[in-house]
């Protein structure tokens, strides 16, 4: 039955907060109603079991960057986008992919062990044991053939070697052995290199993700003693994408850095292992005793080693260049053909891939297919929407990487936002990126009913992260917002380049946090596993399709731009008060260390059978001069309040808002800073990057907090500078923009 306008309206109105009836975030009161027609529309075109079956057909085989399988993936994509009436394409670079041709850990010695590294089939899903699997292993390891002793270094963090510095244990010559989780992988062989160390084998213990966690595959979600996390240990910090062409895109003419010379790759060997694996070599070390919390599932006591446990690291790889298939359709503007709303989900994976990334692609793709049925009857977007299926993500960013840095110089002047995805499942919004768009993320998840309690997804978001806050002021703090709080952004999906390379405004959405399990990265990665324990009946597949495509929708056809830099000036005055609060937090806690070690006082306390020495010496943190930096966020204050006014004087008259949009987009490049610190990566100067290298996600401004717990002082001064720089530039432009 065709539903009409008023009937709707009727609808509505009785779940709908009041105040979206009378407002949203950047329309004409005028427009509202057939903003929100077309959101129904564009609802009534989605269809949750089109999503399960999108999942099942995309994960049906092996389908990795370089394989026959993402080739057919890609093609798939293409004909899909196509039969929906966008105009499609694939677009196709041409990057270093390394895969495995020799793969060896031995342990060595009179406990011989020869580790499987392998991925047993289980007879319960056939995709288990599909041909053309690739095998666990850790791309960008360097190739490597060296024996060593055995140290196990916990999860192989800036801390976990502190502690090893005072029990008097060097990993110098070594090989260490680290637990996966607690930062990016690809942190811990870099450490592990800058102590010394001669190889890297990385596990996945059970207290993490296995048995401990629950019952394992196919009986639970957890992960089986045989699974093997496979992943890149590229050294994004200093640029992710091809590492044979930095700064270009890598067609297939483009001109590439000798191997040799690129600063990506690796200077050890790396493999991952499984816990079956793992325990035979943690089982013959010997020395000290772990202490009580590196501890971990397996029925062995933890040792440290002590040297006398020799394990052979055996690696080689294929350093081919492989084509990568972006799939990039199209769909027109009908009044702003050159401001583009681009969307994106990679379709590569490790394996199947079934949650990680094709559970979040089929959202992508049914969002697509209802635009495109609109767009058939004749209601288009009044901006170009641009939708991605990107190639070579789970190997650092290879397609979105490339294809930003091949058509920067167009998406400078057309692209207004980007949005993206990668895993979906089931819980509680997930939800980051440029903090100009908070407000408008909140009215949208205030819309999105939760397919689980009925609520809201913001509602449910609340409640959920003021229950898991212990801090009771925010806690309070939570409970009274309105706002949904959107995470600061690494480098971890394809919004990376958009976002810390361009300067474009960027979102990336996805649902989760009730769909814990061991499959991430592994052979068990399948549609089997994801119907069971992931997102059984698509509900959640749907509710970030009615998330991800309201946004899009939106910013394609808002009559003014709904970007809002109130909320980001708070945003970075609380990161400016924290990175403030952290100098002298560490300053004061130098002093007072410094003052324990002096008196003697690490001696008196320690048990005289641990021998353990006294902690390093802290360097002490001179006073900074944060007032420069205080006074341009002050003045960013001042000027994004009168951009709010200028807005919301625009939307009430009649007066064109063409310069105004353009201006408001444009607006956030000016906080990439001009040209960063020497030697620095670029995406390290945005001010919404985490701290990538520690692998934490503090949620702060990256240089400068970096600098602080590293002890940089004279860094820290040259950030605050160029921070200040930046936001000066940001509030000039808004200045600009509130006379358009």
């Amino acid at each position: 039955m065709k539903k009409t306008f008023t009937l709707f309206t009727a609808i509505q109105l009785l779940w709908l907060p009041l105040f979206a009836q009378n407002r949203l975030n950047g329309f004409k009161t005028q427009n509202i109603p057939i903003q929100r027609e077309i959101e129904q529309k564009f609802d009534a075109g989605l269809n949750k079991e089109n999503i399960g079956a999108t999942i099942k057909e995309l994960s049906a085989d092996p389908h990795h960057l370089g394989a026959k399988g993402s080739k057919t993936v890609a093609e798939s994509v293409l004909k899909k986008f196509k039969s929906y009436g966008w105009d499609a394409k694939i677009e196709t670079y041409y990057v270093l992919f390394p895969t495995p041709k020799t793969r060896s850990v031995e342990l060595l010695g009179s406990n011989k062990y020869s580790a499987s590294l392998e991925e047993k089939a289980i007879h319960e899903d056939l995709a288990t044991a599909q041909q053309g699997q690739l095998p666990p292993y850790n791309a960008w390891s360097a190739d490597g053939d060296v024996s060593a002793g055995l140290v196990f270094v916990n999860y192989g963090l800036p801390a976990d070697y502190e502690k090893l510095e005072r029990l008097g244990i060097s990993v110098k010559g070594k090989i260490v052995i680290a637990k996966y989780g607690r930062s990016w992988r690809g942190t811990k062989p870099k450490i592990a290199y800058e102590h010394g160390a001669v190889g890297c084998i990385i596990y996945s213990d059970p207290k993490d993700d296995g048995f401990v966690k629950g019952d394992v595959y196919p009986q639970g979600a957890y992960k089986p003693e045989f699974a093997v996390q496979r992943g890149s240990v590229m050294d994004m910090v200093i640029y992710p994408g091809d590492p044979l062409t930095p700064g270009i895109g890598s067609t297939k003419n483009a001109k590439r850095l000798e191997r040799a010379d690129a600063k990506t790759i690796l200077k050890i060997p790396v493999q991952p292992i499984s816990y079956h694996d793992a325990l035979p070599l943690l089982a013959a070390l010997k020395g000290q005793v772990v202490p009580t919390d590196w501890s971990g599932g397996l029925p062995v006591t933890y040792h440290i080693g002590d040297g006398s446990t020799v394990v052979r690291l055996k690696l080689a790889f294929n350093w081919d260049i492989v084509p990568a298939y972006n799939v990039v359709a199209k769909l027109e503007g009908s009044k702003f053909k050159n401001q583009w709303i681009i969307r994106g989900n990679h379709h590569d994976a490790w394996v199947n891939g079934a949650a990680d990334p094709v559970s979040g692609l089929a959202s992508l793709l049914e969002e697509a297919k209802s635009i495109g049925k609109l767009a058939k009857a004749g209601i288009k977007p009044k901006r170009t929407l641009v939708y991605i299926a990107w190639d070579g993500e789970e190997q650092s960013l290879l397609g979105s990487t490339e294809w930003v840095e091949d058509h920067a110089d167009e998406l400078n002047s057309k692209a207004v936002a980007y949005i993206n995805s990668d895993g979906n499942g089931r819980g509680f919004l997930e939800a980051g990126g440029s903090h100009a768009l908070e407000n408008f993320v909140s009215e949208i998840s205030k819309e999105v009913k939760d397919p689980q309690v009925g609520s809201n997804v913001f509602e449910r978001w609340k409640a959920n992260k003021a229950i898991s806050t212990a801090s009771l002021t925010e806690r309070k703090k939570i409970q009274d917002s309105q706002t949904l709080d959107l995470g600061a952004l690494g480098t971890g999906s394809d919004y990376s380049a958009f976002l810390q390379h361009l300067g474009i405004p960027t979102l990336s959405l996805g649902f989760g946090g009730e769909d814990d399990g061991g499959e991430y990265h592994t052979n068990f990665d399948t549609y089997d596993n994801f119907v069971k324990f992931k997102d059984p009946g698509f509900d959640y597949g749907l509710a970030l399709s009615q998330t991800a495509g309201r946004a899009v929708l939106r910013l394609a056809n808002a009559d003014v731009l709904p970007f809002d830099f109130s909320n980001l000036q708070a945003k970075i005055a609380i990161y400016v008060t924290e990175v403030n609060a952290l100098a002298k937090q560490l300053r004061e806690g130098a002093q007072s260390q410094n003052k324990l070690i002096s008196s003697g006082a690490y001696q008196l306390a320690n048990d005289p059978k641990e021998n353990l020495k006294n902690p390093p010496v802290q360097v002490e943190l001179p006073e900074f001069d944060f007032k420069a930096l205080n006074l341009a966020v002050d003045s960013l204050k001042t000027a994004s309040s009168k951009l709010s006014q200028t807005v919301t004087a625009a939307l009430a008259s009649d007066t064109k808002t063409d310069q105004l949009n353009t201006l408001l987009f444009q607006a956030e490049k000016q906080l990439l800073l001009q040209a960063g610190l020497p030697g620095r990566p670029w995406y390290r100067h945005s001010i919404y990057a985490p701290g990538l290298y520690t692998g934490y996600g503090v949620k702060t401004l990256p240089g400068v907090r970096e600098a602080i717990e590293q002890y940089h002082a004279k860094e820290v001064q040259e950030q605050i500078l160029v921070l200040t720089t930046s936001i000066l530039k940001l509030t000039q432009f808004l200045n600009q923009t509130n006379h358009p």
